[in-house]
């Protein structure tokens, strides 16, 4: 029975998507915030067409999984190791100058330290698979600001592990 209740659930997101992302084409908006639309109304705060938080939450997955492997089909090892310099002083002073004035700022305010790195690097880092969507639909990835958005994203990517290990509580 719960197998029933996934593909319920599937082809109310797929139906209600597809229905609202066309919209959000017609009037030259980003498919991306048609996507976030759709969650808000069939959501559980919305119109509660789907209510297990379980069955959401792998549905995500299996939707930034299939995303980020579609914008990985497009980019070869060769146009990485092109914009090696983007993704290493881009991204890298992206980054530190984010996390350096975030936290200068907090501490005006007298934030601790720890919390004031830790928002920091919540501040610093943006989602690749949005970002990515978007400069793909607009056909922009191989533009030269596409590239320097991919490099710093590929950068936020690499650096959210060490992140982790310093976050300091």
């Amino acid at each position: 029975m719960h197998e029933i209740e996934i593909l319920k659930d599937v082809v109310i997101i797929f139906g209600l998507a597809s229905l609202i992302v066309f919209l959000f084409n017609k009037f030259k908006l980003p498919s991306v915030i048609g996507f976030l639309a759709t969650g808000i109304i069939a959501g559980p705060y919305g119109l509660g067409l789907i209510s297990d938080i379980e069955i959401i939450d792998i549905l995500a997955e299996i939707g930034v999984i299939l995303l980020l492997f579609t914008i990985g089909i497009e980019f070869s090892i060769k146009k990485l190791i092109k914009i090696k310099n983007i993704v290493f002083i881009g991204g890298g002073l992206q980054v530190g100058l984010t996390v350096l004035t975030v936290f200068l700022i907090l501490n005006l305010f007298e934030v601790s330290y720890n919390k004031a790195v830790f928002i920091g690097f919540l501040v610093a880092l943006s989602s690749t698979a949005i970002i990515l969507k978007v400069l793909q639909e607009k056909d922009q990835l191989d533009t030269h600001h596409g590239k320097i958005a991919f490099g710093i994203l590929i950068f936020q990517d690499l650096i959210i592990v060490p992140m982790m290990l310093l976050v300091p509580f």
